[in-house]
Protein backbone atom coordinates (compact mmCIF):
# COMPACT_ATOMS: atom_id res chain seq x y z
CA UNK A 1 0.00 0.00 0.00
CA UNK A 2 1.47 3.33 0.96
CA UNK A 3 5.04 3.17 1.73
CA UNK A 4 6.35 6.72 2.12
CA UNK A 5 4.64 10.34 2.58
CA UNK A 6 6.10 13.47 1.61
CA UNK A 7 5.23 16.74 2.56
CA UNK A 8 6.44 19.40 0.05
CA UNK A 9 5.84 23.64 -0.23
CA UNK A 10 5.02 25.54 -3.35
CA UNK A 11 8.93 26.04 -2.99
CA UNK A 12 9.50 22.56 -3.95
CA UNK A 13 11.17 22.23 -0.77
CA UNK A 14 10.74 18.69 1.44
CA UNK A 15 10.10 19.47 4.98
CA UNK A 16 8.92 16.16 6.59
CA UNK A 17 9.17 12.60 5.06
CA UNK A 18 7.49 9.52 7.32
CA UNK A 19 8.01 6.03 5.80
CA UNK A 20 6.45 2.65 7.34
CA UNK A 21 8.21 0.21 5.24
CA UNK A 22 11.55 0.23 3.67
CA UNK A 23 13.02 4.28 3.60
CA UNK A 24 12.61 5.27 -0.03
CA UNK A 25 15.00 8.00 -1.37
CA UNK A 26 14.12 11.42 -1.53
CA UNK A 27 15.00 11.04 -5.46
CA UNK A 28 11.79 9.75 -6.47
CA UNK A 29 10.45 13.24 -6.20
CA UNK A 30 11.90 14.43 -8.64
CA UNK A 31 9.45 13.07 -11.15
CA UNK A 32 6.94 14.69 -9.22
CA UNK A 33 9.28 18.70 -9.83
CA UNK A 34 9.59 17.76 -13.39
CA UNK A 35 5.46 17.58 -13.23
CA UNK A 36 5.53 20.32 -11.17
CA UNK A 37 7.28 22.64 -13.21
CA UNK A 38 5.32 22.02 -16.45
CA UNK A 39 2.00 23.04 -14.67
CA UNK A 40 0.47 26.48 -14.80
CA UNK A 41 -0.87 26.31 -11.02
CA UNK A 42 0.05 23.45 -8.33
CA UNK A 43 -3.42 22.61 -8.72
CA UNK A 44 -3.05 21.24 -12.24
CA UNK A 45 -0.30 18.97 -11.44
CA UNK A 46 -1.29 15.84 -11.90
CA UNK A 47 -2.82 13.35 -9.22
CA UNK A 48 -1.05 10.20 -10.47
CA UNK A 49 2.07 9.55 -11.99
CA UNK A 50 4.08 6.67 -12.99
CA UNK A 51 7.34 6.57 -12.22
CA UNK A 52 9.42 2.99 -13.62
CA UNK A 53 9.43 1.47 -9.87
CA UNK A 54 6.76 3.59 -8.11
CA UNK A 55 3.36 5.18 -8.19
CA UNK A 56 3.38 9.12 -6.93
CA UNK A 57 -0.08 10.20 -6.29
CA UNK A 58 -0.68 13.55 -4.62
CA UNK A 59 -3.14 16.27 -3.19
CA UNK A 60 -2.73 19.92 -2.82
CA UNK A 61 -3.77 21.20 0.34
CA UNK A 62 -3.07 24.54 2.12
CA UNK A 63 -0.25 25.74 -0.22
CA UNK A 64 0.88 22.36 0.52
CA UNK A 65 1.76 18.95 -1.46
CA UNK A 66 1.02 15.41 0.26
CA UNK A 67 2.72 13.27 -1.67
CA UNK A 68 2.70 9.35 -1.17
CA UNK A 69 4.75 6.72 -3.03
CA UNK A 70 2.77 3.32 -3.78
CA UNK A 71 4.95 0.22 -4.90
CA UNK A 72 1.92 -1.59 -6.18
CA UNK A 73 -1.16 -1.04 -7.96
CA UNK A 74 -4.03 -0.12 -5.99
CA UNK A 75 -7.02 2.24 -6.64
CA UNK A 76 -5.69 5.98 -6.57
CA UNK A 77 -8.89 7.60 -5.39
CA UNK A 78 -8.58 5.54 -2.44
CA UNK A 79 -5.56 7.07 -1.69
CA UNK A 80 -6.16 10.51 -2.52
CA UNK A 81 -9.16 9.82 -0.01
CA UNK A 82 -6.43 9.17 2.47
CA UNK A 83 -4.28 12.07 1.69
CA UNK A 84 -7.12 14.14 2.71
CA UNK A 85 -8.01 12.87 5.40
CA UNK A 86 -4.34 13.10 6.79
CA UNK A 87 -4.62 17.13 5.96
CA UNK A 88 -8.39 17.27 7.70
CA UNK A 89 -6.71 15.55 10.76
CA UNK A 90 -4.03 18.08 11.09
CA UNK A 91 -6.83 21.07 10.34
CA UNK A 92 -8.73 19.45 13.18
CA UNK A 93 -5.62 18.87 15.54
CA UNK A 94 -3.87 22.54 15.06
CA UNK A 95 -6.05 24.85 14.14
CA UNK A 96 -4.69 25.07 10.67
CA UNK A 97 -2.72 23.23 8.01
CA UNK A 98 0.10 25.00 6.97
CA UNK A 99 4.10 24.03 6.84
CA UNK A 100 4.72 26.56 10.20
CA UNK A 101 2.25 24.70 12.42
CA UNK A 102 3.28 21.44 10.91
CA UNK A 103 7.18 22.21 11.82
CA UNK A 104 5.89 23.31 15.52
CA UNK A 105 3.90 19.94 16.54
CA UNK A 106 6.26 17.82 14.77
CA UNK A 107 6.07 15.34 17.48
CA UNK A 108 2.43 14.66 17.31
CA UNK A 109 2.24 14.77 13.21
CA UNK A 110 4.98 12.07 13.78
CA UNK A 111 2.48 10.17 16.33
CA UNK A 112 -0.80 10.95 14.05
CA UNK A 113 0.47 9.47 11.24
CA UNK A 114 1.94 6.37 12.67
CA UNK A 115 -1.45 5.05 14.31
CA UNK A 116 -3.23 6.24 10.89
CA UNK A 117 -1.45 3.76 8.84
CA UNK A 118 -0.36 0.52 9.96
CA UNK A 119 2.55 -1.03 8.09
CA UNK A 120 1.30 1.21 4.80
CA UNK A 121 -2.29 0.28 5.19
CA UNK A 122 -5.07 2.53 6.70
CA UNK A 123 -6.32 1.64 10.14
CA UNK A 124 -7.74 4.87 12.48
CA UNK A 125 -8.75 7.57 10.38
CA UNK A 126 -11.68 9.18 13.11
CA UNK A 127 -10.74 12.26 14.45
CA UNK A 128 -12.28 11.05 17.40
CA UNK A 129 -10.46 7.91 17.93
CA UNK A 130 -7.62 9.35 17.47
CA UNK A 131 -7.83 12.41 20.00
CA UNK A 132 -8.54 9.29 22.49
CA UNK A 133 -5.21 7.75 21.44
CA UNK A 134 -3.41 11.56 20.67
CA UNK A 135 -4.42 14.14 22.88
CA UNK A 136 -4.63 17.25 21.10
CA UNK A 137 -1.10 19.64 21.75
CA UNK A 138 -2.44 22.56 24.67
CA UNK A 139 0.28 24.76 25.61
CA UNK A 140 0.25 23.38 29.49
CA UNK A 141 0.76 19.70 28.01
CA UNK A 142 3.82 20.54 26.22
CA UNK A 143 5.09 22.17 29.47
CA UNK A 144 3.96 18.97 31.04
CA UNK A 145 5.64 16.65 28.36
CA UNK A 146 9.16 18.58 28.72
CA UNK A 147 9.39 18.54 32.41
CA UNK A 148 8.16 15.10 32.67
CA UNK A 149 9.51 13.43 29.60
CA UNK A 150 5.71 12.63 28.93
CA UNK A 151 3.84 11.83 25.65
CA UNK A 152 0.38 12.84 24.12
CA UNK A 153 -0.10 9.29 23.73
CA UNK A 154 -3.41 7.74 25.74
CA UNK A 155 -2.51 4.62 27.80
CA UNK A 156 -5.64 3.12 27.03
CA UNK A 157 -7.40 1.94 23.76
CA UNK A 158 -10.08 3.95 22.59
CA UNK A 159 -13.85 3.30 23.44
CA UNK A 160 -15.43 3.85 20.02
CA UNK A 161 -12.89 1.51 18.77
CA UNK A 162 -14.67 -1.70 20.00
CA UNK A 163 -18.18 -0.40 19.27
CA UNK A 164 -20.50 -0.42 15.96
CA UNK A 165 -20.25 3.65 16.10
CA UNK A 166 -16.24 3.82 16.15
CA UNK A 167 -16.98 7.66 14.63
CA UNK A 168 -18.73 8.70 18.02
CA UNK A 169 -16.64 8.33 21.65
CA UNK A 170 -19.21 7.21 24.63
CA UNK A 171 -19.85 9.34 27.42
CA UNK A 172 -20.04 12.87 25.49
CA UNK A 173 -21.78 15.88 27.42
CA UNK A 174 -22.53 19.11 26.61
CA UNK A 175 -23.70 22.29 28.22
CA UNK A 176 -24.62 23.87 25.40
CA UNK A 177 -25.44 21.46 22.43
CA UNK A 178 -25.75 22.33 19.21
CA UNK A 179 -25.98 21.12 15.83
CA UNK A 180 -25.04 23.48 12.95
CA UNK A 181 -24.44 22.81 8.97
CA UNK A 182 -22.44 24.47 6.27
CA UNK A 183 -23.69 24.05 2.60
CA UNK A 184 -20.93 24.71 0.59
CA UNK A 185 -20.99 24.32 -3.30
CA UNK A 186 -18.08 25.26 -5.79
CA UNK A 187 -18.77 26.05 -9.78
CA UNK A 188 -16.81 24.95 -12.24
CA UNK A 189 -17.69 26.48 -15.46
CA UNK A 190 -16.05 27.69 -18.51
CA UNK A 191 -17.48 30.17 -20.18
CA UNK A 192 -16.74 31.53 -23.92
CA UNK A 193 -16.26 35.11 -25.05
CA UNK A 194 -19.82 35.37 -25.96
CA UNK A 195 -21.28 34.88 -22.29
CA UNK A 196 -22.30 31.12 -23.40
CA UNK A 197 -21.86 27.92 -20.76
CA UNK A 198 -19.44 25.67 -22.59
CA UNK A 199 -19.55 23.62 -19.06
CA UNK A 200 -20.77 23.82 -16.15
CA UNK A 201 -21.25 21.81 -13.26
CA UNK A 202 -21.43 21.85 -9.71
CA UNK A 203 -19.15 20.07 -6.70
CA UNK A 204 -21.18 20.34 -3.11
CA UNK A 205 -20.22 19.02 0.72
CA UNK A 206 -22.19 19.56 3.72
CA UNK A 207 -19.98 20.48 6.77
CA UNK A 208 -21.37 19.76 10.12
CA UNK A 209 -20.04 20.69 13.75
CA UNK A 210 -22.32 18.86 15.97
CA UNK A 211 -21.66 19.17 19.91
CA UNK A 212 -24.34 17.02 21.15
CA UNK A 213 -24.67 15.11 24.65
CA UNK A 214 -25.28 11.53 25.06
CA UNK A 215 -26.29 9.52 21.60
CA UNK A 216 -28.49 11.53 19.36
CA UNK A 217 -30.19 10.11 16.01
CA UNK A 218 -30.44 12.91 13.88
CA UNK A 219 -32.46 13.16 10.58
CA UNK A 220 -31.74 15.66 7.83
CA UNK A 221 -34.51 16.64 4.83
CA UNK A 222 -34.19 18.75 1.90
CA UNK A 223 -36.60 20.38 0.28
CA UNK A 224 -35.44 19.18 -3.75
CA UNK A 225 -32.78 16.28 -3.37
CA UNK A 226 -33.61 14.73 -6.49
CA UNK A 227 -31.47 17.39 -8.01
CA UNK A 228 -28.34 15.02 -6.33
CA UNK A 229 -26.38 13.22 -8.36
CA UNK A 230 -23.13 10.95 -7.42
CA UNK A 231 -23.52 11.11 -3.37
CA UNK A 232 -20.44 10.45 -1.58
CA UNK A 233 -21.21 9.85 2.71
CA UNK A 234 -19.86 9.49 5.92
CA UNK A 235 -19.77 6.13 7.32
CA UNK A 236 -22.35 7.61 9.61
CA UNK A 237 -25.55 7.87 7.13
CA UNK A 238 -27.82 4.72 6.68
CA UNK A 239 -27.79 4.40 2.86
CA UNK A 240 -30.79 2.46 2.77
CA UNK A 241 -32.99 4.99 4.26
CA UNK A 242 -31.59 7.35 1.95
CA UNK A 243 -32.37 5.30 -1.54
CA UNK A 244 -35.77 4.56 0.16
CA UNK A 245 -36.66 7.70 1.24
CA UNK A 246 -34.28 10.24 0.33
CA UNK A 247 -33.03 11.85 3.44
CA UNK A 248 -29.56 11.65 5.82
CA UNK A 249 -30.55 9.54 8.83
CA UNK A 250 -27.28 9.19 11.03
CA UNK A 251 -25.77 8.85 14.53
CA UNK A 252 -23.26 12.04 14.16
CA UNK A 253 -19.70 11.90 15.22
CA UNK A 254 -18.39 14.34 18.33
CA UNK A 255 -17.55 18.09 16.78
CA UNK A 256 -16.48 18.75 12.90
CA UNK A 257 -17.02 16.30 10.41
CA UNK A 258 -18.21 16.05 6.73
CA UNK A 259 -21.36 14.63 6.49
CA UNK A 260 -21.91 14.02 2.73
CA UNK A 261 -20.66 15.44 -0.74
CA UNK A 262 -22.18 15.51 -4.15
CA UNK A 263 -22.48 16.56 -7.96
CA UNK A 264 -25.03 18.34 -9.68
CA UNK A 265 -23.92 18.01 -13.49
CA UNK A 266 -27.16 18.92 -15.18
CA UNK A 267 -25.84 21.95 -17.09
CA UNK A 268 -29.24 23.83 -17.30
CA UNK A 269 -29.40 23.51 -13.38
CA UNK A 270 -25.90 25.68 -12.89
CA UNK A 271 -26.70 28.96 -12.34
CA UNK A 272 -23.45 31.14 -13.25
CA UNK A 273 -23.26 34.19 -10.87
CA UNK A 274 -21.17 36.93 -13.00
CA UNK A 275 -21.23 37.53 -16.53
CA UNK A 276 -17.74 38.95 -17.80
CA UNK A 277 -17.29 41.14 -20.91
CA UNK A 278 -13.82 40.99 -21.95
CA UNK A 279 -11.28 42.05 -24.91
CA UNK A 280 -7.88 41.51 -24.83
CA UNK A 281 -6.11 41.81 -28.18
CA UNK A 282 -2.45 42.31 -29.69
CA UNK A 283 -1.53 44.65 -32.65
CA UNK A 284 0.59 43.21 -35.51
CA UNK A 285 3.04 45.90 -34.96
CA UNK A 286 3.86 48.40 -32.04
CA UNK A 287 4.51 45.55 -29.96
CA UNK A 288 2.20 46.44 -27.63
CA UNK A 289 -1.67 45.91 -26.67
CA UNK A 290 -5.47 46.19 -25.49
CA UNK A 291 -7.13 44.93 -22.36
CA UNK A 292 -10.57 45.50 -21.26
CA UNK A 293 -12.25 44.06 -18.88
CA UNK A 294 -15.99 44.70 -17.04
CA UNK A 295 -17.76 42.40 -14.68
CA UNK A 296 -21.71 42.02 -13.34
CA UNK A 297 -23.91 40.65 -11.84
CA UNK A 298 -25.93 37.57 -13.42
CA UNK A 299 -28.04 35.04 -11.29
CA UNK A 300 -27.49 35.66 -7.79
CA UNK A 301 -31.01 35.43 -6.30
CA UNK A 302 -30.70 38.66 -5.15
CA UNK A 303 -27.24 37.99 -2.76
CA UNK A 304 -24.03 39.74 -3.19
CA UNK A 305 -20.81 39.10 -4.75
CA UNK A 306 -17.85 38.95 -2.21
CA UNK A 307 -14.42 38.05 -2.76
CA UNK A 308 -14.43 38.90 -6.86
CA UNK A 309 -11.15 38.71 -8.20
CA UNK A 310 -9.89 38.19 -11.45
CA UNK A 311 -6.26 36.49 -12.53
CA UNK A 312 -4.73 36.09 -16.19
CA UNK A 313 -1.36 34.30 -17.42
CA UNK A 314 -0.56 36.80 -19.82
CA UNK A 315 1.91 35.29 -22.73
CA UNK A 316 5.83 35.42 -21.92
CA UNK A 317 5.78 38.72 -24.59
CA UNK A 318 3.67 40.64 -22.39
CA UNK A 319 6.90 42.91 -20.62
CA UNK A 320 3.86 45.28 -18.10
CA UNK A 321 0.81 46.64 -18.21
CA UNK A 322 -0.43 50.60 -17.59
CA UNK A 323 -4.22 49.45 -16.34
CA UNK A 324 -6.86 51.47 -14.74
CA UNK A 325 -9.77 49.84 -12.52
CA UNK A 326 -12.51 51.89 -11.61
CA UNK A 327 -13.28 49.46 -8.58
CA UNK A 328 -10.10 47.35 -6.61
CA UNK A 329 -6.25 46.91 -7.26
CA UNK A 330 -4.33 45.41 -9.66
CA UNK A 331 -0.95 43.56 -9.83
CA UNK A 332 1.15 42.83 -12.41
CA UNK A 333 3.79 40.15 -11.95
CA UNK A 334 6.51 40.74 -14.89
CA UNK A 335 8.42 37.21 -13.70
CA UNK A 336 5.58 35.05 -13.27
CA UNK A 337 3.42 37.05 -16.35
CA UNK A 338 0.47 37.20 -14.02
CA UNK A 339 -2.08 39.64 -13.53
CA UNK A 340 -4.25 39.83 -10.75
CA UNK A 341 -7.33 42.09 -10.55
CA UNK A 342 -8.39 42.30 -6.74
CA UNK A 343 -12.37 43.79 -7.17
CA UNK A 344 -13.52 42.50 -3.57
CA UNK A 345 -17.36 43.39 -3.13
CA UNK A 346 -19.31 43.75 -6.69
CA UNK A 347 -21.43 46.64 -6.81
CA UNK A 348 -24.22 46.20 -8.99
CA UNK A 349 -25.36 50.00 -9.87
CA UNK A 350 -21.49 50.72 -10.60
CA UNK A 351 -20.13 47.75 -12.47
CA UNK A 352 -15.99 47.24 -11.82
CA UNK A 353 -14.28 47.45 -15.25
CA UNK A 354 -10.42 46.88 -16.10
CA UNK A 355 -8.51 48.58 -18.79
CA UNK A 356 -5.69 50.08 -20.47
CA UNK A 357 -2.77 49.19 -22.71
CA UNK A 358 -0.16 45.88 -22.53
CA UNK A 359 3.64 46.73 -23.65
CA UNK A 360 5.21 43.87 -25.73
CA UNK A 361 9.28 42.54 -26.14
CA UNK A 362 10.51 44.99 -29.17
CA UNK A 363 9.91 42.44 -32.25
CA UNK A 364 7.71 39.63 -30.29
CA UNK A 365 5.59 37.79 -32.93
CA UNK A 366 1.51 38.96 -31.95
CA UNK A 367 0.70 36.09 -29.23
CA UNK A 368 -1.31 33.13 -31.25
CA UNK A 369 -3.90 32.37 -28.48
CA UNK A 370 -5.97 35.07 -26.17
CA UNK A 371 -5.05 34.11 -22.15
CA UNK A 372 -7.66 33.02 -20.77
CA UNK A 373 -9.88 34.53 -16.93
CA UNK A 374 -9.75 32.71 -13.76
CA UNK A 375 -12.44 33.80 -11.80
CA UNK A 376 -12.84 33.61 -7.92
CA UNK A 377 -15.78 34.78 -5.92
CA UNK A 378 -17.96 34.12 -2.48
CA UNK A 379 -21.81 34.56 -2.74
CA UNK A 380 -22.91 33.97 1.44
CA UNK A 381 -26.09 32.84 2.08
CA UNK A 382 -26.36 30.66 -1.04
CA UNK A 383 -26.42 27.50 -2.70
CA UNK A 384 -26.14 28.09 -6.26
CA UNK A 385 -27.88 24.84 -7.00
CA UNK A 386 -30.92 25.80 -4.60
CA UNK A 387 -30.57 22.94 -2.59
CA UNK A 388 -32.41 23.70 0.68
CA UNK A 389 -33.00 22.06 4.14
CA UNK A 390 -35.96 21.62 4.56
CA UNK A 391 -36.04 20.33 8.61
CA UNK A 392 -33.37 18.62 11.30
CA UNK A 393 -34.57 15.93 13.46
CA UNK A 394 -33.47 14.22 16.96
CA UNK A 395 -34.30 11.22 18.35
CA UNK A 396 -32.64 9.42 21.31
CA UNK A 397 -32.59 12.48 23.63
CA UNK A 398 -34.68 14.90 25.48
CA UNK A 399 -33.16 18.01 25.03
CA UNK A 400 -33.60 20.78 22.55
CA UNK A 401 -30.43 21.42 20.78
CA UNK A 402 -29.59 25.10 18.82
CA UNK A 403 -29.78 24.29 15.32
CA UNK A 404 -28.53 26.35 12.63
CA UNK A 405 -28.06 26.07 8.26
CA UNK A 406 -25.26 28.75 6.34
CA UNK A 407 -24.84 28.26 2.78
CA UNK A 408 -21.74 29.46 1.05
CA UNK A 409 -21.01 29.59 -3.03
CA UNK A 410 -17.68 29.88 -4.54
CA UNK A 411 -15.73 29.43 -7.56
CA UNK A 412 -14.20 26.32 -8.16
CA UNK A 413 -12.54 26.15 -11.55
CA UNK A 414 -14.58 29.07 -13.56
CA UNK A 415 -12.61 30.16 -16.48
CA UNK A 416 -13.57 32.58 -19.30
CA UNK A 417 -11.80 31.60 -22.54
CA UNK A 418 -11.44 33.82 -25.55
CA UNK A 419 -12.26 30.94 -28.02
CA UNK A 420 -11.83 26.98 -28.00
CA UNK A 421 -9.72 24.81 -30.36
CA UNK A 422 -11.60 21.98 -30.75
CA UNK A 423 -9.14 18.75 -32.05
CA UNK A 424 -10.71 15.88 -34.19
Amino acid sequence: MIHSLFLINVSGDIFLEKHWKSVISRSVCDYFFEAKQKAVDPENVPPVLQTPHHYLITIFRGKLFFLSVIQTEVPPLFVIEFLHRVADTFQDYFGECSESVIKDNVVTVYELLEEMLDNGFPLATESNVLKEMIRPPTILRSVVNTLTGGSNVGDMLPTGQLSNIPWRRAGVKYTNNEAYFDVIEEIDAIVDKSGTTVFAEIQGVIEACVRLTGMPDLTLSFMNPSLLDDVSFHPCVRFKRWESERVLSFIPPDGNFSLMSYHVSSQNLVAIPVYVKQNISFFETGSCGRLDITIGPKQTMGKTVEGLMVTVHMPKTVLSVNLTSTQGNYTYEPTTKVLVWDIGKLNPQKLPNLRGSLSMHMGAPKPEENPSLNIDLKIQQLAISGLKVSRLDMYGEKYKPFKGVKYLTKAGKFQVVHSLILRA
